[in-house]
């Protein structure tokens, strides 16, 4: 579940604690989470409705002045679904990503993670790599030099970012502190 930057302000000031998608199924479910830019949302409840049912309490609380601007963002087709949540804290991925001590059995760990998912096919280090030659590398520079698809790059790279080793850009990626700590320690191994 996306959301524009505009919402995301809201949902960070608590004024936006509601959404509203159209879906063929829901993409999230009550009791689960969300990562997102400006935190871990909880979700509360997931909920089927017709949209003439959509109070104004709800509309406001989505982040929208009218109806008409709801419904201008909605898809025109699949099931609507009132889905509401809460700011449940921060994603533990920044901090992660900023612990830029690595020792030795950090790197292993890394290394052995890296290594699961090259397990079908090798790609973590080609991407590190061409992340590491400059900030702002976009998914789509990099997947023509490796001739990848980009939605399937991104994917993988979402991976990195578990781990703590990238982060997005407003446009492209970069190493965090830790996966620059952890190519400096793997280069001095080696």
């Amino acid at each position: 579940m996306l959301f524009k930057a505009k919402v995301l302000e809201g949902i960070a000031s608590g004024a936006v604690t509601v959404a509203f998608r159209r879906w063929t199924r829901p993409t999230v479910r009550a009791g689960g989470t969300l990562r997102t830019a400006v935190g871990i949302l909880a979700i509360d409840s997931v909920e089927t409705l017709a949209l003439e049912a959509v109070c104004e309490t709800d509309i406001r609380a989505a982040g929208y002045a009218s109806r008409t601007a709801l419904v201008r963002d909605l898809r025109p087709e699949g099931v609507l679904y009132r889905i509401a949540f809460h700011v449940a804290g921060e994603d533990p991925r920044e901090e992660l990503r900023e612990n830029d001590t690595l020792d030795a059995a950090e790197i292993a760990a890394l290394e052995g993670q890296l290594a699961r998912l090259d397990r079908a096919k090798p790609w973590t280090g080609a991407v590190l790599s061409l992340i590491a030659e400059r900030d702002g590398h976009t998914a789509a520079e990099m997947a023509e030099r490796l001739g990848v698809e980009k939605l399937a790059l991104k994917r993988k790279i979402r991976e990195l970012k578990d781990l703590g080793l990238t982060e997005s850009l407003a446009i492209g990626y970069r190493l965090s502190p830790r996966g620059r700590a952890f190519l400096n320690g793997n280069r001095q191994e080696t």
